[in-house]
């Protein structure tokens, strides 16, 4: 087979919360898409998401795949993929180091092992992520005792996701894998009814806010945690294998018109009708108080900063192909509706 006859797009992740959107968004587009699943009761369950989501699932095909075997999914029909999405991994605080290693940074290794036997790549799209974004590769690898010191510096998940972002770029060098990162903002719900499934971090926060229980709002009038809908970052992903000047290149993708967090919460706070907290606290102070009086989880402190990031090449790239954001006011409120909802 040609390369020009490689048209399948191959999604590591595909039934988590932001694989199934671009599942969806490559099938509406009209791509061929290969959603590669741990278990066949993923795939029906991905299957059925779609359907509910008005996609036709014709040019979708399932293939299991073992993490612990990079190449396990080799004798699937690799000769017909021309993109690899990467967007698997463990979202989750509270991990052991083993847990978050294994579930960020060899589940990364892997596949970028198996796009490496891949014969007509075009390319392979990673998600990382905002806070993490812009590794240096030359330090891989990491050492047991860099490890546990990072892992214990900023919590299992971000360290695990900071190493993984190294990690896939040294191997995509070691390996000669064309690759592409992404660093999306907090994800949250799609622009159209707000649906997201995840309920820790920034929505955690929504939602003990809706329920009248967050005493205070943790940082200052500058701290940003920044946001993205589900469906941009999906349409975003899907446009970068097609632009050659794309590869070997980083994207930093989150809406700058994301208000500081204490006018997002009150915002959100006028819309459910529920007042947000007046009272602030410093996060060297939720640091240094016990967890049992703050109800705060110390691995997203280090995600409460002032700190901007390197926007402008994927806000360029994006309005280039007619592509921009959502109004992020309507598009937290959506999200802060379905949250509400779906807990009620």
């Amino acid at each position: 087979m040609t390369a020009q006859a490689a048209t399948e797009s191959l999604v590591f992740g595909a039934t988590g919360f932001i694989g199934r959107w671009l599942v969806r968004q490559l099938l509406v587009e009209g791509e061929a898409v290969v959603a590669a699943t741990r278990s066949a009761s993923g795939a029906t369950a991905l299957r059925h998401w779609l359907r509910e989501h008005d996609t036709e699932t014709s040019r979708l095909r399932t293939v299991l795949v073992d993490f612990q075997t990079p190449q396990s999914i080799a004798t699937s029909g690799l000769h017909a993929v021309r993109d690899v999405f990467n967007v698997a991994g463990g979202f989750a605080f509270g991990m052991s180091h083993s847990e978050a290693f294994a579930a960020n940074v060899e589940v990364s290794r892997a596949v970028v092992a198996t796009a490496s036997q891949v014969p007509h790549l075009r390319r392979l799209v990673h998600l990382s992520g905002y806070r993490v974004g812009g590794q240096d590769p030359s330090a891989v690898p990491w050492s047991d005792t860099k490890r546990a010191r990072e892992y214990r510096r900023l919590g299992a998940y971000e360290g695990s996701k900071v190493e993984s972002d190294a990690v896939v770029q040294a191997e995509a060098r070691r390996l000669g894998v064309p690759l592409t990162i992404v660093n999306p903002a907090t994800v949250i719900g799609d622009s159209v009814r707000g649906e997201s499934e995840q309920l820790i971090g920034l929505a955690d926060t929504v939602l003990s806010l809706s329920r009248r229980t967050l005493p205070a709002v943790p940082g200052n009038s500058t701290t940003f945690v920044p946001v993205v809908t589900v469906d941009y970052l999906a349409q975003f992903m899907t446009i970068l294998p097609r632009i050659p000047e794309t590869s070997g290149c980083s994207y930093w993708v989150l809406d700058d018109a994301t208000p500081p967090l204490p006018a997002l919460l009150a915002s959100i706070g006028r819309h459910l009708g529920v007042p947000a907290p007046r009272w602030r606290v410093p996060v060297w102070l939720i640091r240094a108080l016990p967890r049992s009086i703050t109800q705060a989880d110390p691995e997203t402190l280090s995600f409460l900063s002032s700190d901007r990031y390197p926007t402008g090449p994927a806000a360029a790239l994006a309005a280039r192909h007619g592509l921009h954001f959502p109004d992020v006011r309507t598009s937290l409120h959506l999200w802060a509706d379905y949250l509400v909802g779906r807990s009620a």
